[in-house]
This record gives structure tokens, C-alpha cells and sequence, in this order.
């Protein structure tokens, strides 16, 4: 996805759109300048499964895995999500506010969610990411920067960034070099 394009309402060309009912709108003047960058895997480790789209609309069961028992009546969303392949799909249009940081702060600024963009890897903290993954991953977040100038190269961080101690993820097998010279790459 080198040439992302952001359609006028905040949905990406070329996506698939899954639209989340687990948003809402931004506070009057925020302004995006940041991107958040996640991991998840349903069940945790696997990959290939339904359960996240599930999870994001309110649609997974929890007693269909052991784990999923903590996710019960969860509320949460993301922007969007790369799957092992490099393909996207899009819960929430990126002008709204999805709900994916959680209890956060970024330089000292709490509610990550009001001024950023949540975007999940599928993956585990300590299996390496696709090389497609962050293929797409770059060129989503190239043309998050070319609309919203204010997200740049240093406002691209990962959960654990903005929630130190709360969460880990994207993990130690984010390879965060790797995916900056991919980003920089015209």
C-alpha cells in the first residue's frame, strides 16, 4: 500500500471497510498528530482468525476461548489493522476518535485517543512482523502525514509508548529501525 490514498471522509482507498460501532467524535479543535501503533493477535499467537474484527464489533464470544473471558463486554476499536499479508482493513474513519489507547499520555498530554490514529499489527510481542506488514504500515501512515502534517517521524510510537507498564505491545519484535527507513523511503 505505497500509494495509500485518504478519501474526504477518512476512509482509505483500497481498504476493506468493517465499520466498528466503538467511536465517537474528537473534542471540538483536536487535532490529529500522532499515530499509535499496536499488535494484537486472537487468540493471543494466533494469527489468520476472524476474532479481531469480531472483538472491534462487538461480535466476539468469550466463551469461545479461554482467553477471550477478559474481552467480555469490551468496548474498543482501532483505525485500522494489518493482517500477516499486508492487507487492510478499517473500522473507524480516521477523522473520528476510535477507542484504542486506553488510558494514555503522550509528552505529558493524557487521552491519546482524542489526537491520534490507531493502527494494529497482527502479531505477537515476540514474533517478528511481516516484511509486507510493514510495507503497508509505512505507506498507511505516508499518507497520515501528508494530510495531517502535524504526525511527524518522532509521533510515531508504539502502546507501550503511551501507556508504559499498562501495555507492551507492538513488542521487542517491532523492528522500529526497519520500519522508519521504510517510512523515509520515497
Amino acid at each position: 500500500m505505497n500509494g495509500a490514498a485518504l478519501r474526504a471522509d477518512g476512509w482509505l482507498a483500497g481498504a476493506r471497510p468493517c465499520p466498528s460501532p466503538n467511536f465517537d467524535a474528537r473534542p471540538a479543535g483536536a487535532e490529529i498528530e500522532l499515530v499509535v501503533v499496536h499488535g494484537i493477535s486472537l487468540p493471543p499467537g494466533e494469527f489468520g482468525t476472524d476474532a479481531v474484527t469480531r472483538l472491534f464489533c462487538n461480535e466476539l464470544d468469550s466463551c469461545e476461548h479461554s482467553s477471550f473471558r477478559d474481552l467480555e463486554g469490551l468496548r474498543v476499536s482501532a483505525h485500522a489493522f494489518i493482517d500477516r499479508s499486508g492487507a487492510i482493513t478499517q473500522y473507524v474513519s480516521f477523522l473520528a476518535r476510535a477507542w484504542h489507547a486506553g488510558d494514555s499520555s503522550f509528552r505529558g498530554r493524557a487521552g491519546c485517543n482524542d489526537f491520534s490514529i490507531g493502527i494494529e499489527m497482527e502479531g505477537a510481542d515476540t514474533v517478528p512482523y511481516e516484511t509486507v506488514q510493514y510495507e503497508a504500515l509505512a505507506g498507511l501512515v505516508r499518507a497520515l502525514m501528508a494530510r495531517w502534517p502535524g504526525i511527524g517521524p518522532d509521533r510515531i510510537v508504539g502502546h507501550a509508548d503511551v501507556a508504559p507498564g499498562r501495555k507492551t505491545d507492538p513488542g521487542p519484535s517491532f523492528d522500529w529501525p526497519g520500519f522508519r527507513r521504510l517510512l523515509l523511503r520515497p
